[in-house]
């Protein structure tokens, strides 16, 4: 437990009715033993509730140059009005944070060395982080020494660069040393590195008789080799900064060199050529393979446009599973496992959360009802599940979780018995389509709304479809591939829930059904998968801007009846990408910043 947990743990515990009680005599400047004359204001108080959460004040009350019996104290550099909440918060651990006084509540509770109350402004402030005012809060804590919320500030630049880019206008403040603290990080997210290059003449512009001397400093920070040869030479190697000084020609030299061959050794060991992290990476997790149930788990990096084998040997073999990803942890639902007495395979309800920066699993509580090929999403912080088989029959049931009680409890049955359907989110509202209740394959779908706690069925899709993917996309509902009985499916149809009508979509690639779906960086993936009676191992993406699928480097292994989640915001997500020390050099041919890249055969 951090320090910080263990303040917080530490005010949970004080008894409300002792608080208020000893406020109340405070208030009636009963027993008090001090006063506290703090702008003009007096402050009759306790001593020992004050030594108990100041450090400040122990060390006053205690100083060898005063009486012990010394009644009065002048506080300077805090005016009445914050002092006055300082001093509800010592007494009733409770205080009202606003944006107009966070700033001169942590300093002077910094200055008295309230550190509980520092740790509440420094929580408040981290909420309130946006690209606005992340770099302001980034010097703000950066100046009074609050660690936690540097790193955190710093994180957000980092991960919303482009947009404090353009609404932040301190970022045009930063001095060179901030920002090439900023710009030389892996883990800045861009969608270009042209942005980066922008950025700097940006700065630079905004004051260029001091600042142009700085492109010598802050060009190597750009991570010039993963730019494509036109935009290097005709926004970099021609830029009048760039041509100026004398020691950014050599390095734009070097990578044209090594971009067109001539020097493809000093290319490939540059930091120029060096990736940035990603801000998220898509999961491949289990599956069905041709040597039966995997615990296989793969992460595709959008920047390397690979996948990397990121198994640990505890994680147990799963297909047929749901997994969603929620604050920060990772759910693997329901699915097979394999009963040793008597020796065969079983639906289950058991439920196991990752933690993706320990890579720990934990046991959860099981659902209600065994299921697999069961649909699952997340609503409101809640995970819904629906559907699936418990091995005898096909259900219509639905359970959702709560994961601050790790409680399951069952809502509103849906109108169709659906198992090997796919369900996501769009507009509040949880969607389910297709799936096999039995008998027939489904082309029935339906939504659910936690206001009215009712299922509601919209019109049918055009392709009746079990084994399907459904993901929510551009504001609308996609209903990917499946299983219509006869033959596996390349066909996609959308829903428009403003005109409440399904189009035709652009087909993948593939033929395809029980296969990974989700959505990353504005794309839509779909992973393996069964076509005919070959398992799949390719993985294409679909791209809402051009209308077109595009093939993704495959996985590692083949596999059918997987789980895809995207994991994002991970303090570690370096350990779930391609090593910086294996660098490969993307053909300008097919260089992209969209992650659908396939890297030479040879890297």
């Amino acid at each position: 437990m951090s320090k910080q947990e263990e303040e917080k743990e530490m005010d949970r515990k004080v008894d409300p009715m002792s608080c208020n009680i000893l406020n109340e005599l405070r208030l009636e400047k009963q027993l008090c033993d001090v006063v506290l004359m703090v702008d003009g204001a007096e402050f009759h108080m306790h001593k020992i509730i004050l030594c108990g959460c100041s450090l400040y004040f122990m060390a006053l009350f205690n100083h060898a140059w005063y009486p012990p019996d010394k009644p009065r104290y002048s506080i300077p550099n805090i005016s009445a009005e914050i002092m006055e909440l300082i001093v509800e918060y010592v007494y009733i651990r409770r205080v009202n944070i606003t944006e107009k006084n966070v700033c001169k509540l942590l300093i002077a509770a910094d200055y008295l060395l309230v550190t509980s109350l520092v740790n509440q402004c420094c929580a408040f402030l981290k909420a309130q982080l946006c690209p606005e005012n992340c770099v302001n809060i980034w010097h703000f804590a950066h100046s009074y020494f609050c660690e936690t919320l540097e790193q955190q500030a710093f994180l957000f630049i980092l991960h919303n660069f482009e947009e404090v880019v353009r609404l932040s206008e301190e970022f045009l403040d930063l001095t060179v040393e901030q920002l090439s603290e900023i710009i030389e990080k892996d883990e800045l997210i861009v969608k270009r590195e042209s942005v980066v290059f922008e950025a700097i003449l940006q700065w630079i512009k905004h004051a260029p008789w001091k600042r142009k001397a700085h492109i010598g400093v802050l060009l190597p920070k750009v991570r010039l080799g993963l730019l494509p040869h036109d935009y290097l030479m005709n926004n970099v190697s021609h830029n009048v900064l760039v041509m100026d000084d004398v020691t950014c020609k050599p390095i734009v030299t070097s990578v044209l060199m090594g971009i067109d061959d001539l020097n493809p050794s000093l290319f490939l060991s540059s930091d120029l050529t060096r990736r940035r992290l990603p801000s998220a990476v898509l999961l491949a997790i289990g599956g069905w393979t041709p040597g039966g149930v995997t615990n296989t788990i793969e992460a595709y990096d959008t920047q390397a446009a690979r996948w990397v084998n990121v198994t640990y040997n505890d994680e147990i073999p799963r297909a047929f599973q749901g997994t969603v990803y929620l604050n920060g942890f990772m759910y693997c639902i329901g699915g097979l496992y394999w009963m040793k007495s008597p020796y065969r395979w079983r639906s289950t309800r058991s439920v196991r959360r990752f933690d993706p920066a320990t890579r720990i699993w934990a046991h959860m509580s099981p659902m209600r009802s065994r299921r697999k090929d069961l649909s699952v999403c997340v609503l409101d912080g809640c995970i819904y599940v629906m559907g699936g088989s418990d091995g005898a029959e096909h259900l219509n049931t639905v359970e959702r979780y709560e994961p601050e009680n790790d409680k399951w409890s069952m809502i509103a049955p849906m109108h169709e018995r659906r198992s090997e359907a796919s369900a996501t989110v769009l507009n509040g509202k949880v969607y389910v389509c297709g799936g096999f209740d039995g008998s027939e394959h489904l082309f029935t779908a339906e939504y659910y709304t936690p206001q009215t706690g009712a299922w509601t069925l919209i019109p049918p899709m055009m392709i009746s479809r079990r084994g399907l993917g459904v993901v929510a996309y551009g504001g609308q509902v996609y209903a990917v591939g499946g299983y219509d009985g006869n033959n596996n499916l390349s066909d996609v149809e959308v829903y428009n829930p403003q005109t409440n009508v399904w189009r035709k979509g652009p087909a993948m690639n593939n033929q395809r059904s029980h296969f990974g779906i989700a959505v990353l960086d504005n794309l839509m993936f779909v992973a393996g998968g069964i076509t005919h009676t070959t398992i799949m191992d390719e993985v294409e993406c679909f791209d809402e801007q051009t209308s077109e699928w595009h093939a993704v480097e495959n996985m590692g292994i083949s596999r059918h009846s997987l789980s895809c989640c995207v994991l994002c915001g991970l303090p570690n997500i370096a350990e779930y990408t391609v090593p910086q020390d294996n660098p490969y050099r993307i053909p300008q041919s097919s260089r992209s910043t969209r992650g659908y890249l396939t890297p030479p055969a040879n890297v």
